[in-house]
């Protein structure tokens, strides 16, 4: 409920406040689920250098600006103190430094090798690697290796702002605090090489960390093992002249390197045998430890940090999981609907179809009506046009708008009106039921309007004994408006498609409440209508099939209804029907293990229903979440290419519909809006629908307001209607 707010310098509780407007928790809810999955993809791009990361690496430039001593010194410069020192190494003393991890592969690897033979080792992390694999980091300091800084995600700091920097430096450190509770002052910066290749573009970068606090190491000694040169050539090139010392850069990351690990594994051995020892960085130059335990609020935020990075890789894990899971049902639904709607249209269209003896004696018609003054002459008029004997019964719920009197005033023959006190719409079926005079019952809603040759065309498959019940074709009348076009889409390429595909599976789940016929034998052998779900026709649907009947699809049996005209009545519909759906779902779960004919419906119906029209849904915005993600931060090229495969399929899919249901493909303009913008609406009210479910929560009946435009025969229907019994002459593929 919206709360009451008041105007600028109104009291409290003035009784003239306009009400302040706050987000529906219908809406508010499933936005924040949306918004925190791609809160997840944000921070997995970003730990995964897609998000603002920088990959460009610059030409070398002038010396002009290095200290002299720079350049001819060692691999370790230390600008701490506003004055450029550098270190060399004393001889036999040999650091081995790794870059660019830690891998989930490889260093785990070249640390077995460095524990096999007693040496120590530094490791150079990036922030975004550290935070994806914590416990390799730990592993590190808990078996003595020191730790150094990388930067976050590896760009050349030639390119990058002081603030950038600091950045780099901040999170770095961030991701080791919390992966193991230290600080460290060493820092290697990307793409670096010898002291003597420092020029006027890295010299300030060196300088400027410095002030920071960190010691800068480079290295003297490269085995190039990143070019896979083979096990003997990493050896001879990470190998010092003459028995110095040397700091040898070599990688745990950044590709395949098993040739490191062998050649780490025989050059340990041999360099020792020459008298090598091979130390920490701290330990080769008899200097305190580059370490500092990290406790409190920092440790905290790291921990934090940490967790928050592990959760975007397990939930972004999971998420490309139910990717698939969204495309593989997304894909086999469009073939099985393409295949199984051709059989059917085959099947019934052939000359030689019959469902049996023709059904030729009169039938009551139900029109349950609360508050439909607007449609409810239309409706009935439409009725008293049918090619088949009908007796309409008019069942008024309760209506405030004088609905009763207005179909009584039209004194039309066979036309009865029931009154009641409001009760709902399946307790208004169950009174038009009990009043009916005759054994077939037709169903609709009293804002639709029926063809002359709808009631006929529905109850012809009641010529077979085994049929219960018969789905029409419910159209939208109003698709004129955008909104009602993409409702029209739905309704074509959705709802028949599907009816055509359950009926050949012979598991059809809903007979639409706007167009319906039932044998009144199976009614009354089921109980009537329910109102334990707000989908009472899914409900009473699965009820016949549980009970053993045939439920069939009769597509020329076409009535036209009102589709909501606004988003908020729109929401309201759908919200209603996809959670009551997933209650008749929860109602007939007990069809999943029951035997015989009646338990089809539970082998076969029930799994797709749950599959198609309720976990696909609640998938589904996977594949715009990620098509975002994609676009945004790439590889967009690809992403663009296969959300354009997908909607192709759709197009196909949807074309093929609207031939079957001999339909104009103007329409089909709106179909890519559709896909972004309607889709998106459902998705959101799917969710809802979920979080209601899961909650446990209630929702009542709600009722969409109408405005009468869809109208009687003699208006625009009849002349669609002409149009399609023209086209109907001609052969459909």
């Amino acid at each position: 409920m919206a709360s009451r707010t008041r105007r600028p310098g109104a009291a409290p509780g003035a009784p003239d406040g306009s009400r302040r407007r706050r987000l529906p928790m219908r809406l508010l809810l499933p936005v924040l689920v949306l918004v925190a999955l791609m809160a997840m993809l944000m921070l997995r791009g970003y730990v995964h250098s897609e998000i603002l990361a920088d990959h460009r690496i610059r030409a070398e430039a002038a010396t002009d600006k290095v200290p002299e001593k720079i350049l001819d010194g060692g691999p370790v410069i230390d600008t701490r103190s506003g004055r450029a020192t550098s270190l060399k190494l004393p001889d036999h003393r040999l650091v081995l430094t790794f870059d660019d991890g830690p891998d989930p592969t490889w260093t785990p690897k070249v640390l077995d090798v460095l524990k096999k033979h007693h040496a120590h080792a530094v490791f150079f992390v990036t922030g975004t690697m550290a935070s994806r694999y914590p416990d390799l980091v730990k592993r590190m300091v808990d078996e003595g290796h020191e730790v150094g800084l990388h930067t976050f995600n590896h760009p050349d700091l030639s390119f990058q702002s002081k603030k950038r920097i600091d950045w780099e430096l901040s999170q770095n450190q961030l991701a080791l605090a919390g992966a193991a509770g230290v600080r460290t002052s060493l820092f290697r910066p990307p793409y670096s090489s010898f002291a003597d290749a420092m020029d006027d573009k890295s010299w300030p970068v060196t300088e400027y960390i410095g002030t920071r606090g960190y010691i800068t190491v480079v290295n003297n000694t490269d085995s190039e093992d990143w070019q896979k040169p083979g096990v003997r050539q990493i050896i001879r090139n990470a190998t010092p002249k003459s028995g110095k010392g040397a700091i040898v850069l070599m990688h745990d990351s950044g590709g395949d390197r098993h040739q490191t690990v062998q050649a780490l594994d025989r050059f340990l051995p041999e360099m020792k045998d020459k008298g090598y020892e091979f130390d920490n960085l701290t330990e080769a130059l008899d200097a305190p430890t580059a370490h500092t335990a990290v406790a409190g609020p920092e440790l905290w935020k790291g921990k934090a940090w940490i967790f928050l990075v592990q959760a975007s890789e397990h939930i972004t894990d999971v998420l490309v999981v139910g990717l698939s899971i969204i495309g593989s049902l997304v894909i086999g639904r469009f073939v099985l609907m393409l295949l199984l709607s051709g059989i059917h249209a085959r099947r019934v269209r052939r000359k030689d179809f019959r469902w049996g003896a023709p059904v030729t004696q009169p039938v009551s018609v139900l029109v349950p009506a609360y508050n439909e003054a607007k449609c409810i002459e239309n409706t009935v008029r439409s009725l008293m046009a049918s090619e088949h004997p009908v007796e309409v019964l008019v069942i008024d719920d309760g209506s405030s708008d004088g609905t009763a009197r207005i179909v009584e005033a039209m004194g039309l023959p066979n036309v009865r009106v029931v009154r009641q006190l409001n009760a709902g719409k399946p307790a208004a079926l169950n009174r038009g039921l009990a009043n009916a005079r005759h054994d077939i019952i037709v169903m609709m809603d009293g804002d639709t309007v029926f063809e002359p040759s709808t009631v006929r065309e529905l109850v012809q498959p009641f010529g077979d004994p085994r049929v219960g019940a018969v789905a029409g074709n419910a159209k939208v009348g109003n698709r004129d408006s955008l909104i009602g076009a993409w409702q029209h889409i739905e309704y074509v390429m959705g709802f028949n498609l599907d009816r055509r595909m359950y009926d050949v599976l012979r598991c059809m789940p809903t007979i639409p409440g706007a167009v319906g016929a039932f044998r009144r034998s199976a009614l009354e052998r089921v109980g009537g209508m329910s109102d334990d779900t707000l989908a009472e026709d899914t409900d009473i649907t699965m009820a016949m099939h549980r009970d053993g009947w045939r439920v069939v699809y009769a597509e020329k049996a076409r009535a036209w209804t009102e589709a909501p005209e606004s988003v908020q009545q729109l929401w309201s519909q759908r919200y209603r029907w996809s959670y009551g759906t997933m209650q008749a779902i929860w109602k007939h779960r007990r069809a999943l293990v029951e035997r015989g004919p009646s338990g089809r419906f539970g082998r076969v119906g029930l799994p797709l229903v749950s599959l198609f029209m309720v976990l696909a849904p609640l998938l589904a915005p996977l594949i715009d979440v990620f098509l975002l993600y994609g676009v945004v931060f790439g590889p967009t090229q690809k992403t663009i290419m296969a959300w354009l495969g997908v909607l192709a399929i759709q197009v196909v899919c949807a074309a093929y519909a609207f031939r079957l249901d001999r339909e104009r493909m103007t329409h089909l303009i709106s179909l890519p809006l559709q896909q972004i913008l309607y889709r998106q609406l459902m998705y959101v009210v799917l969710l809802q629908s979920w979080i209601t479910a899961l909650t446990g929560g209630r929702l009542r009946w709600q009722k969409l307001r109408r405005t009468g435009v869809v109208e009687a025969p003699g208006g625009p229907v009849p002349r669609q209607q002409a149009r399609r019994e023209s086209d109907e002459r001609r052969p459909v593929g």
